[in-house]
């Protein structure tokens, strides 16, 4: 069952009062699976990113009790999806994977697969057979930050303020030691923004003091 939580919201909200079709829904879920027993060999699965609106009953044991966090993958996880994502498109040999996967710390599986996909549209648009690393890094920055836009509605001045903010970012992140640094800094408007800096993102769990402060 995919998001489970489309069907196993908590119960009694609104002011249905409990009468609601999908509390209803609810209901009927519990009996069906409180008629499983110890050698029926069935496994139900469900999966959500709203584990905190699930109705407690459906948490129980016996029900939903076994819970398994899915988070985001490490480096070489993240190889590895691009990896799969990569085969059947036809890669140029600049082509650098283990690269990518290194500088996307945080980025899921489904973002991952944006990224190669974005890559791909990019070298159809160009009529090239191939891949390249520069499609690839355009398919980063699009996930990242949303496509190039032509033109951005900018006062006299304002170009040059979004230039020293963003050489701030830069400048910040070389001066600190800890922090990783720029992948990428441009006064071009991309999405929503007049101009940004990416700053690279290595996978770790703990932050020093320093770290923090910088």
């Amino acid at each position: 069952i995919d998001e489970v939580d489309a069907i196993g919201a908590k119960r009694g909200g609104g002011p249905e009062g409990g009468n609601r079709e999908s509390d209803q829904t609810l209901n009927q879920l519990l009996v069906e699976m409180d008629g499983f027993t110890g050698n029926d060999r069935l496994l139900v699965i469900a999966a959500t990113n709203r584990l905190d609106t699930l109705d407690p009953a459906l948490l129980r044991p016996g029900r939903f009790s076994r819970h398994i966090h899915v988070g985001a993958p490490s480096e070489q996880g993240r190889l590895e999806i691009l990896s799969v994502h990569a085969k059947g498109k036809p890669l140029a040999d600049d082509v650098d994977l283990p690269h990518l996967a290194k500088v996307t710390a945080g980025a899921s599986g489904a973002d991952l697969a944006e990224m190669l996909n974005e890559g791909a549209i990019m070298a159809a648009r160009a009529e090239r057979s191939q891949l390249t690393n520069d499609d690839l890094f355009e398919g980063f920055l699009r996930v990242v930050a949303g496509p190039r836009k032509a033109s951005a509605m900018l006062a006299a001045g304002e170009r040059e303020a979004v230039a020293y903010h963003e050489a701030g970012h830069v400048l910040c992140a070389e001066l600190c030691p800890t922090v990783d640094k720029t992948l990428h800094a441009t006064i071009n408007p991309r999405g929503q923004a007049a101009g940004f800096a990416i700053i690279g993102r290595s996978d770790r769990a703990l932050h020093t003091a320093q770290h923090i402060h910088e």
